[in-house]
């Protein structure tokens, strides 16, 4: 069996595939953002100056990095109901468990790559601003936020762009994203090298645009010399102010 041109080029502008976009993109930018709500949250555990708070974050970074991914999703679509009734019914729906799933496991990717770059924040500025008199929530915001996002930038886009990937195991959920609607189609029409390159061509064109995006957040959040501020510090672009560093 060759390579027939035209049934890729079908494939490839088929409406099934075109549906599947949507779901793939939502699934990867829900799971990303809520991932990225429980990884702050973890990483802000690990960081605590309680032992117990410590090693509950410590566990759940440890735990769900532990698991495959579409164990995970298995386990939240077959064995999650059955320990949950109120998730055995008709509302429980594929892109649900695939969320949580998803979720669940970027949060402990998530939290590392947060409490990195609270780590590379020098103490020393938390100490400054409280003597000023801000307080711990102001400090976090104004202090700590502006340097964490601009050293978090780059992994948590490569993250993001992995998780986009990782939404092709969806299929474990009966979720139509982009890899369910592949395999259908191929069950149809027994074209496994035209669907299979279409879907990567999906999946190539996707990644691409999202890093485009990375680039331009990297050169968004980005420190200006000295020089180019006009003062002894450099600055932050994207948060309205200066910061020392």
């Amino acid at each position: 069996m060759h390579f027939d041109v035209g049934i890729f080029l079908g494939a490839l502008t088929s409406k099934a595939l075109r549906e599947a976009i949507p779901v793939t993109i939502s699934l990867a930018v829900t799971s990303f953002v809520i991932g990225v709500i429980i990884g702050l949250l973890v990483a802000l555990a690990r960081s605590s100056r309680f032992r117990v708070v410590r090693y509950l974050g410590w566990t759940y970074v440890w735990f769900f990095r532990a698991i495959p991914t579409i164990i995970l999703l298995f386990f939240v679509w077959n064995a999650l109901p059955e320990l949950v009734p109120a998730l055995a019914g008709p509302g429980f729906m594929p892109f649900y468990a695939a969320v949580i799933g998803l979720s669940v496991n970027e949060a402990a990717y998530a939290a590392e790559i947060i409490r990195g770059g609270l780590l590379s924040v020098d103490d020393g500025q938390r100490q400054a601003a409280r003597a000023l008199g801000m307080r711990p929530a102001a400090v976090f915001r104004r202090v700590v936020a502006p340097q964490v996002i601009r050293v978090v930038i780059p992994p948590m886009a490569n993250d993001f762009i992995t998780l986009l990937k990782l939404t092709s195991l969806a299929y474990a959920v009966s979720l139509r994203e982009i890899l369910t609607v592949t395999q259908t189609q191929i069950a149809q029409t027994f074209r496994h090298v035209e669907w299979y390159s279409a879907a990567a061509v999906y999946f190539i064109v996707l990644v691409s645009i999202f890093t485009v995006g990375q680039a331009w957040l990297e050169r968004r959040f980005v420190w200006t010399s000295a020089a180019r501020s006009g003062s002894g510090g450099g600055m932050l672009r994207g948060f309205g102010g200066g910061m020392a560093r």
